[in-house]
């Protein structure tokens, strides 16, 4: 199953899309639901009521405007640095990477968990807008994220894929030297629209994410190119470690990473530019493509 928030007639949506994706049919979720998108779907099913019935009849997805599908998370979005091995080095060797002093600590031993504010989500094909007179230094991060279906505390990674209710896509839009000069990470990558998430969400049934393809490219280049094999510290992990202390909740979204290749990987770095169109593609989800300006 896949879920989309969209806007149609002047309102909101939340549907349900085809197998092929290329329509979508319109669920009874209210006035309130439409606000969490997905989430309000999610909600219902984690707690073991039935999927809302059709609100209307099905839409091309042409015809419609894709929100994200979570377009305001309820709370901050959990993401993981440094959690692909060639990433971890070219980061490192940058000398923006503050976590780790010298190469031989590029690795890391543990996960780094950091988060991205809500309130920075953006739609498929809306603009990252490049803070002019803020940083000159803006990178994009091509990211599987996880959602949390069932939450919990203290959940084991032997038992953690049963919590996951499935996957999205988030483009993790960072301001390199914001993150460099505050030696943490929330800041650089919460400015607004620094967050772009789509284009829907699949249920976990419809994909196992724990291997499939992550790719990125910037105005038609590839620019990044890995699988989720590749991750240092795999899902199942990723939950334990955040749930350890902290009571995850349905919705909660995880960011597990992005693989090499990133704007700040080359010499000299090549950062997001105005007019550039940055394209992102995860196998079994989908495309979100984001223009820069």
């Amino acid at each position: 199953m896949k879920l989309a928030a969209y806007w149609w007639g002047g309102k909101r949506h939340v549907g349900r899309l085809s197998e092929d994706s290329s329509e979508v049919t319109p669920l009874a979720v209210g006035d309130a639901g439409q606000a969490l998108g997905a989430l309000a779907v999610i909600d219902l099913l984690v707690q073991g009521k039935s999927m809302p019935p059709n609100a209307g009849a099905r839409l091309p997805l042409s015809a419609v405007k894709l929100d994200a599908p979570f377009p305001r998370p309820r709370r901050n979005i959990f993401c993981v640095g440094k959690n692909y091995r060639e990433h971890a080095k070219e980061f490192t060797a940058s000398g923006f990477d503050t976590s780790a002093p010298t190469p031989a600590d590029a690795v890391p031993d543990v996960p780094i968990i950091f988060s991205k504010v809500p309130d920075c989500v953006i739609a498929p094909g809306a603009a990252i807008r490049l803070p002019t007179g803020v940083s000159e230094a803006i990178d994009y991060e091509a990211e599987l994220a996880v959602v949390i279906g069932r939450g919990g505390r203290g959940i084991r990674a032997a038992r953690a894929m049963e919590h996951v209710w499935g996957y999205t896509i988030v483009n993790d839009v960072t301001a390199r030297d914001w993150q460099h000069r505050h030696k943490q990470w929330l800041m650089g990558k919460s400015f607004d629209t620094f967050c772009p998430m789509g284009p829907c969400v699949v249920d976990a049934n419809e994909l196992d994410a724990r291997d499939t393809r992550v790719r990125c490219w910037v105005n038609g280049e590839l620019r990044q190119d890995a699988r989720t094999t590749d991750l240092i510290f795999d899902i199942a992990t990723l939950i334990e470690t955040i749930s350890a202390g902290i009571t995850l909740l349905p919705g909660d979204l995880i960011a597990t990473g992005t693989p090499a290749g990133v704007g700040i990987g080359f010499t000299p770095p090549r950062y997001l530019q105005r007019g550039d169109s940055v394209k992102i593609e995860i196998d079994g989800i989908g495309v979100l493509e984001n223009p820069v300006e």
